[in-house]
């Protein structure tokens, strides 16, 4: 029985050593057919060829008249050419008859071209009058004609698997008929919040207790991340409600946010080596250093520190990444970064990944000076994070830098 409370860690693992465990493990979930009016995001499960030409039909890049180019030729402003009109054709409304020599068709944009006709003369090089065109500029034929499969081809790949899915992707399979693409499944994701001293998020503050702000940050990252969260709330630090809330199997990732480091109060590393495997606890970073990991069957549980800071920089260490992988998205971190100085020196120590928090100003990087894992507030005066690698003691003055932004604000604007 792993129990560590009160007794703390004998020794604690890399942080590159997690990394490769996860990154071994987590493999994409089964694919489900997703509709088309919601697949923005998702993640193809499969490559898409198309089974149709778009456009299927010679259609009018603009208002005008379909003719046989030959008829317009030697046709200018001082000597134009006269057609007689046949009709018209209209988006979704095709011309029924056939155009012959000397013949038009009045033609909008997007309406079918008619047979025999193989251009489109645009209407402001044309007057109508008397049944009859008048055209004073000459077009070649296949001018202004959209030709079958000119945008897409029948039997083309247009889209391949692992392909996150953008607006205009969904717009492209709407082209092509695809009602229901077949996406990663999105990794269901279960919050265990705990903690005897927490108000749920809304509240405010009351004596010795705190309001729950870990929550509301994780569901965040989790939407980032592409992962479904399901129905949660604050539990007591009781070990069998902290029980009955890992065993839960509905998700396919169980976050647990406190009661994971050594207290008495700190449960969950112990239940879940009981009830799965718990493959690593205390890992060799700050902040997090009580963080921890393992696995009930299939699902992936993850122990964060309560300490909101801790519990950010967990998340996105190991968390993040595997929820990514679990729904076919690149591990890497999503955040944007930019280099830049150091407009003064990071320390840390040979053997320890260390998470810091920094702002930008005048394009230089300022470290921000609280190291507390519980100064939540440093996050938000932050303009990103800095990672210092184990094998370094720190970074000096004026050494570039890589800062994972935030957010996507240009780093000019970030002073």
């Amino acid at each position: 029985m792993h129990d560590v409370r009160m007794k703390g860690f004998a020794t604690r693992v890399d942080v590159e050593e997690v990394d490769r465990f996860l990154a071994a493990r987590a493999q994409p979930l089964p694919a489900e057919e997703r509709a088309l009016a919601e697949c923005v995001g998702g993640v193809l499960a499969e490559d898409v060829s198309a089974q149709v030409d778009v456009p299927g039909f010679d259609r009018s890049a603009m208002d005008g008249y379909a003719v046989r180019g030959e008829d317009t030729f030697g046709a200018s402003a001082y000597e134009p050419i006269s057609l007689e009109i046949l009709g018209e054709a209209l988006p979704g409304r095709s011309f029924p008859g056939r155009v012959e020599r000397g013949r038009a068709v009045r033609i909008m944009t997007g309406g079918p071209v008619p047979e025999g006709a193989d251009a489109v003369v645009m209407a402001e090089v044309c007057e109508e009058r008397d049944g009859r065109v008048w055209i004073s500029e000459a077009v070649a034929p296949h001018k202004n004609v959209g030709a079958v499969g000119e945008d897409i081809r029948a039997g083309t790949r247009v889209l391949a698997a692992g392909r996150r899915l953008r607006p205009q992707d969904a717009g492209l399979l709407a082209s092509i008929g695809v009602a229901w693409p077949r996406c990663v499944r999105r990794p269901r994701v279960r919050l265990v919040i705990t903690g005897d001293e927490l108000l749920p998020p809304g509240s405010r503050p009351d004596g010795p207790r705190i309001v729950d702000s870990n929550s509301v940050v994780l569901r965040a990252l989790v939407e980032r991340d592409g992962g479904e969260v399901l129905p949660y709330e604050i539990l007591p630090d009781r070990p069998e409600r902290i029980r009955a809330a890992l065993a839960d199997d509905a998700a396919d990732v169980t976050v647990v946010s406190g009661g994971s480091s050594v207290g008495l109060e700190d449960h969950a590393p112990r239940l879940l080596a009981e009830l799965g495997s718990l493959d690593f606890h205390g890992i060799s970073m700050r902040p997090s250093s009580p963080a921890g990991l393992g696995r009930i069957g299939d699902r992936w549980v993850f122990l964060l520190p309560g300490n909101p800071v801790s519990c950010l920089c967990a998340y996105e260490f190991f968390a993040g990444p595997t929820l990514r992988a679990l729904g076919g998205r690149p591990r890497a971190w999503p955040h944007r970064t930019v280099r830049l100085p150091l407009a003064r020196k990071i320390s840390s120590a040979v053997g320890r990944t260390d998470y810091v928090r920094v702002a930008i100003e005048r394009d230089r990087v300022v470290p921000i000076a609280t190291s507390g894992a519980s100064i939540l507030s440093s996050t938000v005066r932050a303009a990103g994070a800095v990672i210092v690698p184990r094998e370094l003691e720190g970074m000096p003055e004026g050494a570039e830098v890589e800062i994972r932004l935030y957010d996507d604000v240009p780093a000019g604007e970030l002073r």
